[in-house]
């Protein structure tokens, strides 16, 4: 009976990986078979090293989705005699981290086992989830194995990160998803070789494009396309670049609106409007449209921009942002993207300047560096009879009363006379303000404004 038991058990499980995703039955069982990620992982690298010698230190794994992560993790325990603990920091919550902490201890004690806590999306343990496993690294309860997609160093806990080893994964590059498929496509144990699949080239070069360097989403729209796909006549299923296209849908997305992925994309973003990339800025807008980013988050961008890095030497900039601003707001998506495409074409190409930028964090560092000194009488509104016989408003020249509109006059502190935080470039309109900047307060100025910063 116990016999016949055990052999149901066992056809039970045999069924249940079969009926596992692709993605998750190919995973490697050696790291003979893993794919990818040499630079960690390599035969003389340090951590391979460290699990051949049982020594295994607590680290993270961060890369993007389906580079590897978890498969990883499941590697180590596989060659280490310690006990494998997996738990999501999704569905885990405190309680379930005191239980896992209680059982290592008592493995420990007991037999002597060290156990390996793998905490899939760590990042997603608020301070005080992670707060509880600390104390258990440090004392070696466990070993932490944590995966992760966004950056650790903002996501883990300083303490944590300090005491464990990060290792960076990286984006699997065409050729080695393309061998991950090849993989799928003759393993009949865990692979789809039993259903005869023949995947057209165009189709297979379509899925390898649009994975996007995903193994996970590679496997699981190939799965699903032979599956799809009716035998034919020689009992084979050929599967074309239509239904790899519909099982696939759309290219797997590398940026997350909360993430790394959207302070990447912003800050590529804004380096090529700034550096007058018409065509990377129109890329990297595609991409973040794309991937469903808030359009007036954009458009905010776009007006900093305009402000920041074209200032005067295209002063319309700002309006122009202003009104694709305003333009998104009453469009909505997905019309909004042409205001936004036009406005970032016209930054792009606009001459720039950052001079009112620069200027008014002068400005400020002298604000808050200098003792605040009353405002010059002569630049004080004399409203009252008081006021007027207390100086208030004595000497101030008004530049209307003078020919061009303009008289010299000192409108700084005594202790900042001669300060000059506004220094036009020669590009664009800036160009004409300097010239008439020059004609105001003399040819010279220049070089005493220099020496007057520096002081």
């Amino acid at each position: 009976m116990a016999s016949s038991q055990s052999l149901f058990e066992h056809e039970g499980e045999r069924r249940a990986k079969q009926q596992a995703p692709l993605a998750d039955r190919l995973r490697p069982q050696s790291f003979d078979e893993f794919v990818g990620q040499e630079h960690i992982v390599g035969p003389d690298r340090v951590l391979r090293r460290a699990i051949a010698a049982q020594r295994v230190p607590s680290f993270i794994l961060w890369g993007p989705p389906g580079s590897g992560k978890t498969t990883l993790a499941r590697l180590v325990s596989g060659v280490t005699d310690s006990h494998f603990e997996a738990i999501s920091a999704v569905t885990s919550g405190v309680a379930d981290l005191r239980r896992t902490v209680a059982e290592a201890k008592e493995r420990q004690g007991m037999y002597g086992t060290k156990t390996i806590l793998f905490v899939d999306e760590i990042h997603r343990f608020n301070k005080s989830q992670q707060d509880v496993i600390l104390p258990h690294v440090e004392d070696g309860t466990f070993t932490l194995i944590g995966a992760t997609t966004e950056n650790p160093s903002f996501e883990v806990i300083g303490p944590l990160l300090s005491r464990s080893r990060v290792f960076t994964l990286e984006l699997l590059s065409p050729e080695q998803v393309e061998t991950i498929i090849g993989r799928a496509l003759e393993d009949r144990e865990r692979g789809i070789a039993d259903l005869k699949v023949d995947l057209e080239e165009t189709a297979l070069k379509y899925l390898v494009d649009l994975a996007n360097g995903d193994a996970r989403s590679a496997l699981n729209a190939l799965e699903t396309a032979a599956y799809a796909t009716n035998p034919g006549e020689d009992g084979r299923r050929h599967v074309d670049l239509e239904t790899i296209s519909d099982a696939m849908q759309r290219r797997s997305p590398r940026y997350d609106k909360a993430g790394d992925g959207h302070y990447d994309t912003i800050s590529a973003f804004i380096k090529s409007v700034r550096g007058g990339s018409p065509d990377g800025a129109l890329y990297w807008l595609a991409r973040m449209i794309d991937a469903g980013e808030d359009p007036l988050f954009i458009a905010r961008r776009l007006v900093v921009l305009a402000a920041e890095d074209i200032g005067l030497a295209q002063p319309g900039a700002l309006a122009v942002a202003m009104a694709a601003q305003q333009a998104v707001h009453f469009l909505g998506m997905p019309e909004g993207r042409i205001p936004l495409a036009e406005a970032t074409v016209y930054l792009a190409t606009a001459p720039k300047s950052n001079s009112a930028y620069a200027g008014i964090n002068l400005a400020l560092e002298d604000a808050r560096q200098h003792v605040n000194e009353p405002v010059p009488l002569h630049l004080r509104n004399a409203v009252t009879g008081l006021m007027k016989q207390s100086g208030y408003g004595e000497g101030y020249k008004n530049a209307h009363d003078y020919e061009g509109h303009f008289v010299e006059e000192e409108f700084l502190p005594p202790s900042l006379k001669g300060r000059r935080y506004y220094q036009p470039t020669q590009e664009g309109t800036e160009k004409e303000i300097a010239e008439r900047l020059k004609k105001w307060w003399g040819a010279d100025k220049s070089q005493d404004n220099e020496d007057a910063n520096e002081k």
